[in-house]
């Protein structure tokens, strides 16, 4: 059932998109619907010639605005700290007045945006920068869409009992298994992706990731897992399955062949699409 190293490198897929891997649009709409008042009040800055006058009276009336100068920056924090002669520190949670908010706006060239007519507003200037900031999890959606196919291939072969993110109390709770004295070297309390009971009572313990880049975290990965799996395989009637993908293996090969030598169930999204899970668990 294990296909040869070589015929594992070239299943690797070069990206995993969904229609909705590039842009959570819903998420974007949600965020921006959030502070939409805000940035309507802060319209009114826009083209001012007076803007320090004009923002002195506006925050007086709306001191909320405040909270969403930061996202103008596509930045999530509201405590922001900057260096100049000395280390300043910004407070965007409400209006303290002691803070300089003029400075930091004209500093970070924010004021431009406002002065130049550059956008005519700003609901729709920050529907953009959110979308942008939407891209930078696109990393965590890859993995989430990895489980996500996983697990739709669990849920299509008959005869099975699926846990999903299940750690050693609940395997045991609900399988009778107890794997915990075994993998008392591993990170307290292992939390597994997925785990299977099959018909034969054989319990298979997952795991999955996809690796878009290469990086560190892919040898620390091989190798944790390659103990984990050597681990595993002391208790009776339990087995380990690692299911990954990538392009990021492209770079790191000799980090999942190790690996690849010591895991009995190595897969990747080639493996699954001709149905190496259903043959695995219906033997």
């Amino acid at each position: 059932m294990k296909r040869s190293f070589d015929g594992i490198i070239e299943s690797i897929k070069e990206g995993l998109s969904t229609y909705d891997y590039f842009v959570d649009f819903k998420k974007v709409f949600s965020k921006v619907e959030h502070i939409e008042l805000k940035l309507n009040t802060l319209n009114y800055l826009i083209g001012k010639d007076n803007f320090d006058e004009a923002f002195k009276v506006l925050l007086e009336e709306h001191p909320n605005i405040i909270t969403v100068i930061p996202v103008l920056l596509a930045v999530r924090e509201n405590n922001i700290q900057v260096l100049d002669e000395v280390m300043k520190s910004y407070n965007f949670n409400y209006y303290d007045p002691n803070v300089n908010y003029i400075e930091f706006i004209r500093k970070t060239g924010l004021i431009d945006l406002f002065y130049d007519k550059r956008i005519k507003n700003l609901v729709d200037y920050v529907t953009g920068v959110e979308v942008g900031l939407d891209t930078n999890s696109r990393k965590n959606r890859s993995g989430k869409m990895m489980s996500q196919i996983v697990l739709k291939n669990l849920k299509d072969i008959p005869n099975i009992d699926i846990l999903e993110e299940a750690n050693t109390s609940k395997i045991y709770k609900e399988f009778g298994v107890n794997i915990s004295n075994t993998l008392k070297d591993t990170k307290s309390n292992k939390r597994f992706d997925f785990v299977i009971k099959d018909k034969m009572g054989h319990i298979y313990l997952i795991e999955t990731n996809y690796y878009g880049t290469s990086g560190s975290k892919l040898n620390e990965t091989s190798r944790s897992y390659a103990k984990l799996a050597k681990d595993i395989k002391e208790i009776d009637n339990v087995s380990f399955v690692w299911i990954t993908d990538g392009k990021g293996w492209l770079s790191t090969k000799k980090n999942l062949e190790e690996a690849y030598n010591d895991i009995e169930h190595l897969y990747t999204l080639y493996d699954l699409e001709h149905k190496v899970l259903h043959k695995l668990f219906n033997t």
